[in-house]
């Protein structure tokens, strides 16, 4: 069994982002303690998630990749021997803008990286004011602990992500990310949405015979223009074997810091029982790539 040790780090955030960082490195070394080979950071954990207004100030809190976070975060993955995934707000150029996962190596290099594809706009998510899509496309990135197939957030709604990925040998499928409850729905339009996003993302397990990772914010943050309720992250991060089984799940109200064991080699059994992969029909796709079939 080749088995992967992956801290997950599910975290309130304040205001302050000095203090966000002092905490995740607390978390860090606590899991690297803990034997954690592979740790991995919910979306843009640096500061609130902004993206609840559309405010130009905002754009302060992006920096360069290579910059101080990844740093830090290097320099914390080579203290004490771990691959970090981390979630930056990425300063391309002036005016350009990315929300960027970064695979952090053993050593504190950038293995690689990972801008977000798929880019929301609804009300409290105004991640299009702030986020140019992606270009760097879906590529694995290999580290000294596998092939990690990292995406980000609004990416895990759609099954395409996940299997292009897979089809270039990702052994796991990771999430960072940022989703919480809208004040004004119903306990149980609420618990609704909680389920279908870990639904859909065991799906992707299932689908690709692939483990998966997601990783959440917890808390409330409260909407600085005051005309919502703000965002209840619910956390609820988890961890899903190449079946879609439940390896663990975080609650949803409180920070969880947790070392989940994965058995990477499992997918190779899985994909022979379900060998999903042989059996596409790759001849009949091409409309795929049409926004609507009339």
């Amino acid at each position: 069994m080749r088995e992967l040790k992956i801290g997950i780090l599910q975290q309130h955030n304040v205001a302050d982002t000095k203090t966000n960082t002092e905490r995740l490195a607390e978390g860090i070394a606590g899991l690297a303690h803990r034997g954690a080979e592979l740790i991995v950071l919910q979306e843009l954990h640096n500061s609130l998630y902004f993206c609840q207004t559309e405010n130009v100030e905002n754009f302060d809190l992006a920096e360069p990749i290579p910059g101080p976070s990844t740093d830090f975060y290097g320099n914390l993955a080579r203290e004490l021997g771990v691959v970090i995934i981390a979630s930056l707000f990425e300063k391309r150029a002036p005016g350009l803008y990315h929300n960027t996962a970064v695979v952090i190596e053993k050593d504190g290099s950038i293995a690689g990286r990972y801008r977000k594809m798929h880019i929301p706009d609804d009300p409290a998510y105004y991640e299009k004011f702030y986020f140019t899509p992606g270009d760097l496309g879906f590529h694995p990135v290999d580290t000294s602990v596998g092939r990690l197939g990292v995406l980000v957030c609004w990416d895990q709604w759609y099954p395409e992500a996940a299997r292009l990925m897979a089809l270039q040998g990702a052994e796991i499928l990771v999430y960072p990310t940022a989703i919480g409850y809208e004040s004004s729905d119903t306990d149980e339009e609420k618990q609704r949405q909680r389920e279908a996003w870990t639904t859909v993302m065991r799906g992707h397990a299932v689908a690709n015979g692939l483990p998966v990772v997601a990783v959440n914010r917890v808390g409330y943050e409260p909407d600085p223009s005051g005309q919502t309720g703000g965002i209840r992250f619910w956390g609820s991060s988890f961890v899903a074997g190449p079946q879609g089984e439940l390896l663990f799940r975080a609650c949803d109200k409180d920070e969880e810091h947790t070392v989940v064991p994965v058995d990477l080699d499992h997918s190779e059994q899985v994909r022979r029982w379900w060998p999903f992969l042989r059996d596409r029909r790759i001849d009949e796709y091409g409309a795929m790539i049409k926004r609507f079939i009339d």
